[in-house]
Parts: structure tokens; sequence; C-alpha cells
């Protein structure tokens, strides 16, 4: 990490501490040492509904497939910031004056108005780790993105639709979170762990260092899932994310499937009831790398790619948006669409600009973040930046949004709803349900829609994958 003068620490854990007594929710500050129920919010291995055994489904809820795909390293802005003058208006995107943004953050040589990356490349000038990010949110005022990212412009670039064309497509035509937080203001590792742990459990960074970790303490969702006997699998493209707790995949190596065996579950409609469905991390890339030398990790096969299509900059994203294009239709064309729930998010902003400032978060329980002496002082009390997030149902509202405050965990409590499972932490104990994306009273989408192509479309990467098994 970059080293923070004195004043900077001072000035971001002032900007810190002012961000933990205000928010949304009527959650802020909560400490997780106060006695259970004090506040009225739900506890650790508490139930969503106490009136039904543990591992009941709740058949009110239309889904019985859940599909989980989350990509690398982009904010909402970033990638979908023009949405409102390009197919949903609700979607709260970049401000706009005569049709051109207005967004801007300063920089040493005057202030740097956001602008459009002409093609899907992009360059390897951004950051978001701990301290950067924090330098980015600066207190909530959301104008440290030059200054985070070492003077580079580059976090100010935004891609419209006709370069992203499969991106607003699919964003206009189902329903996008206007107010999907990443877990924790910090890297990938961190983030991941807060989608399958509910908690990073100490972790602000992705390093190989981390995956030493003891395992969550209360486990996690793959935990919750096995003993209650809700079939779960891991598809993954050259690397599982479940990689980044280690004992998952040295608990349930069967559970791990290559990607071509969820492109043949799809279309047979025997997905499991929850999918993680992982893009190609690349093991020379800064998640992948670390993955490599987790143990048992040389029993996942020769899939294992040097470059990455998860859209983590500094990747093109081409093969990334006709890998999520293809994983996307798959999905629509099952005979399982019909019961069938898919999230598409990010983990985190990569360090790419976003308006909108996180709130305070609820602390997942009481493991600090483990900093040092040259990070900025922090808890995981504060979200990070907004990431893009589309959900995608028979029952999505069609061309809408969800003004509701997501974070990662809020898909632990969509399955723990399904399913009525024990929480894993204070934070997806009481997260949002993604219910608000859905009407359930209507199935708009009882055929499914075309979705648009990537701008430069590789039809020969659906053969590829499909054989990856």
């Amino acid at each position: 990490m970059k080293q923070l003068s004195r004043r900077d620490l001072l000035r971001y854990g002032g900007a810190i501490g002012a961000a933990g007594v205000v928010g949304a929710g009527g959650l802020i500050g909560f400490d997780p040492s106060a006695p259970a129920g004090a506040s009225g919010i739900r506890t650790p291995d508490s139930l969503p509904d106490p009136r039904r055994p543990a591992g009941t489904v709740d058949t009110k809820l239309p889904f019985d497939h859940l599909v989980v795909v989350m990509m690398e390293n982009h904010s909402f802005d970033n990638y979908l910031g023009v949405l409102p003058v390009a197919g949903t208006r609700r979607a709260d995107g970049f401000k706009f004056r005569h049709g051109a943004p207005t967004n801007s953050n300063p920089s040493a040589g005057g202030p740097v108005t956001v602008y459009p990356f002409p093609t899907t490349a992009q360059g390897p000038n951004v950051s978001q780790d701990w301290n950067d990010t924090h330098r980015q949110i600066h207190g909530g005022r959301m104008d440290g993105f030059v200054y985070g990212n070492g003077g580079s412009a580059q976090s100010m670039g935004y891609w419209g639709p006709g370069v992203l064309p499969f991106a607003y497509s699919f964003a206009s035509t189902f329903t996008v979170g206007n107010r999907w937080f990443c877990s924790a203001p910090c890297q990938t590792y961190p983030n991941r762990r807060f989608l399958m742990a509910g908690t990073a459990y100490g972790d602000i960074t992705t390093a190989t260092s981390t995956l030493t970790l003891t395992p969550p303490p209360n486990g996690t969702i793959f935990d919750r899932l096995q003993a209650y006997g809700v079939t779960w699998g891991n598809y993954y493209t050259d690397l599982p994310q479940t990689a980044i707790i280690p004992s998952i995949i040295q608990k349930y190596p069967a559970n791990l499937h290559p990607i071509g065996q969820f492109f043949a579950d799809c279309a047979l409609g025997t997905l499991p009831q929850v999918s993680f469905v992982d893009p190609e991390f690349g093991a020379l890339g800064e998640v992948g790398a670390p993955l490599t030398t987790v143990p048992g990790f040389a029993k996942l096969g020769p899939l294992v790619s040097a470059t990455g299509g998860d859209e983590e900059s500094p990747q093109d994203l081409t093969y990334g948006e006709n890998w999520a294009y293809q994983v996307v239709n798959a999905v629509l064309r099952s005979p399982a669409w019909g019961r069938t729930l898919l999230v598409y998010t990010f983990d985190e902003h990569g360090g790419y600009y976003d308006h909108v400032p996180p709130p305070a978060a609820l602390a997942p329980d009481s493991i600090p973040p483990d900093l040092t002496g040259t990070d900025v002082p922090g808890t995981y009390r504060l979200y990070g930046p907004r990431v893009p997030a589309i959900v995608a149902s028979p029952f999505a509202k069609p061309n809408g949004v969800s003004n509701v405050v997501y974070d990662h965990t809020s898909i632990l409590a969509t399955i723990a709803d399904k399913w009525n499972l024990p929480a894993l932490t204070y934070r997806d104990a009481n997260a949002a349900t993604l219910s608000d994306f859905l009407d359930l009273d209507k199935q708009s989408f009882a055929e499914p829609p075309t979705i648009a192509k990537p701008l430069d479309f590789l039809p020969e990467l659906l053969s590829t994958l499909e054989g990856a098994l």
C-alpha cells in the first residue's frame, strides 16, 4: 500500500469516524458486543422466519434456482453511468447537461470531468486498496478519485452503450440496483469473503498471505447449504472463487465444477438450487495468482488461464463481455428459466469513480480490520463504493430500478430467506433481501427476452466454454 502522512491519517480517519455516525437503516454504530437483541436486530444463527424449521422452503419466493455471477472491479458510474439516458431513466447515473455528463473530480491540473472510453481497452492506472479507496471516498465527498489513483485520470473514464451494448441491454431490460455497494472499502478478497461468509474476518487486501487465515468463525454459506440439504455448486472457468476461503474447496471438492458443466446443466434444466458461476480470473492476475497456491488446487485440472476475463484492469473487456453474454443466455434459454433468479454484480469498484457516498454499514462481527500503522484508520462499518448489480428473473421489474441499500451479503440474506437458513453474521442477518427487484404478482418475462450481443461478438467462445468439462 502507498504510504500515508500523519496529516492523511488524521484527515481520513476523522472523516471515517464521522461517516460512522450517519447513514441509513438505523443500524449505524452498532456494537456487536452489545447484548443480543438489544437494538431489535437479528443476531448470527437466527432464522429469517423462526416459526418455520431451518431448511424449509419459502414457496412464496418465485425461484427454485439462484445463480450468482460476480465480475471484477468496476463502479456503477464507470460501467452504467449513462444508463439514465441510455435505457433506464430512473437509474442513478451521471448528471447531464445538454446530453453530456458533467460529474468531475479535482486534480493538480484542474477539474477532470468524466469522459467516455472509446473502446473496451482499459489501462492499469487504477487502485482499490484500503488506503486509496478511503482517499477516493474522502469522507463521503467522492472527490478523491484522481488523487487516490496517483493523479491518473483513468478513474474518471466510463463506458457507454456503444462500447458495452450487452451490459446496457441487460441492465435496461431487467432490474438494476441504484444502491448496491461493495461490502467493504477495499479489494477483491475481502469483498468476496463477505459474499461467501458475511464477513472478511480481518482481511483488507488481496494477497497470498490472507489465504492462510483461520476459516471464518461462523462458517460459510456453503456450510449452511450443506447442513440443510440445499444443493449447490461452484462453476469455475479457470479458478474457483471458493479457493479464497481454502477450507471450502478442501471440504467440498465434489461441489466444484468446470464451466462446461454449467452450460450442460442449464441446457438440461438440472442446475443445483444455488450456483456460483465464476469468470476467468487468470493465473497471472492479481486475483488469480495467489489462488494457484491453495492446497488442493492441482486437482482442479488443466483449465487455468494465464490472462483472465473477469474485466479487472488492465484487461480488455471484450472477453469478459462475451463470457457474461454466454452465461446469461444459458440461464435465459434454460428450461428452468421460469423458476430461476440470476444475480449479476461486481466485487468492488476497481478504483473507478462513483458519485454516491457509501453509507455506514453494520459491523459483521467483533473482528476488526487487520491494519498497520500506515493504513487509514477504519472499521467494517462503512460500505465501499457502488457497483453494478442486475437481477434477472421472470418476475423482475421490466426496465426497473431498486433504491434499497444492498451489499453482497444481500445475496446471503436472499438464500437464507428462501431456505430459512441460520444467519452467519450480523451483516447478512440484517441485510436487505432481493425482493424489491421483483414483482411477485406479475411474471413479465415468462418468455426470456433477447439481450444485445457484445460489440465484438465471439461466437466461437461458447463452444470453447461448453467443452471445458
